[in-house]
C-alpha cells in the first residue's frame, strides 16, 4: 500500500526503494558496528580511534535519516528493524570482546569497503530512474570514502 504517491514509474520506483532500503540497511549496520568497536577499542590509539569511530558513526546515523525520509517521500515505507538489518546487510560479522586498536582499524576498513562498494552499485542503478536519489547516494559514498580513506591512512 502506498500513503504517499510517488512521481515516479512503478518500474524506477520499484529500482529506487530497493536501492534506497539496502542503503539503510548498510548505513543502520555500520553505525551499530562502529559502535560496538568504539566500545572495546584497546591500545595505544585508543582516544584517536574511539573518537574517529564516533565520527563515523554520526555519518551514517545522519545518512540513514535522509535516504528513509526520502524513501517516505516517494511512498516507500523504510524498514530498520534489526531483524531487517541482520538479514539485509552487506557488512560481515566483527568480532566481539575488547578490539586491539590496528583491528578495529580493519574492521573498519572492512566495513566501510563494502558499503561503499554497494553504494556505488546503487548510484549506477538509480542514474536513470531517479536523480534525485542518485544525488542522496553520491554524496553518501562521498562521506563514506573520506572516512575509509582516513582509517586506511590509521594502519598505513
Amino acid at each position: 500500500m502506498y500513503v504517499v504517491k510517488s512521481p515516479l514509474s512503478d518500474a524506477d520506483l520499484k529500482t529506487v526503494s530497493e536501492a534506497l532500503q539496502g542503503a539503510l540497511v548498510d548505513l543502520v549496520d555500520l553505525s551499530l558496528v562502529a559502535k560496538q568497536i568504539h566500545w572495546n577499542v584497546v591500545g595505544p590509539r585508543f582516544r584517536s580511534v574511539h573518537l574517529q569511530l564516533d565520527e563515523v558513526v554520526a555519518t551514517a546515523r545522519t545518512h540513514s535519516d535522509t535516504v528513509a525520509e526520502r524513501a517516505s517521500a516517494l511512498g516507500v515505507s523504510p524498514d530498520g528493524r534489526a531483524a531487517t538489518v541482520a538479514s539485509g546487510s552487506g557488512i560481515g560479522s566483527v568480532p566481539g570482546g575488547w578490539v586491539r586498536d590496528g583491528d578495529a582499524v580493519g574492521v573498519l576498513v572492512d566495513a566501510l569497503g563494502a558499503v561503499i562498494g554497494r553504494m556505488r552499485e546503487r548510484v549506477a542503478a538509480t542514474g536513470e530512474a531517479d536523480p534525485v536519489s542518485q544525488d542522496i547516494f553520491i554524496g553518501i559514498t562521498a562521506d563514506l570514502e573520506k572516512h575509509h580513506w582516513m582509517f586506511q591512512a590509521e594502519n598505513g
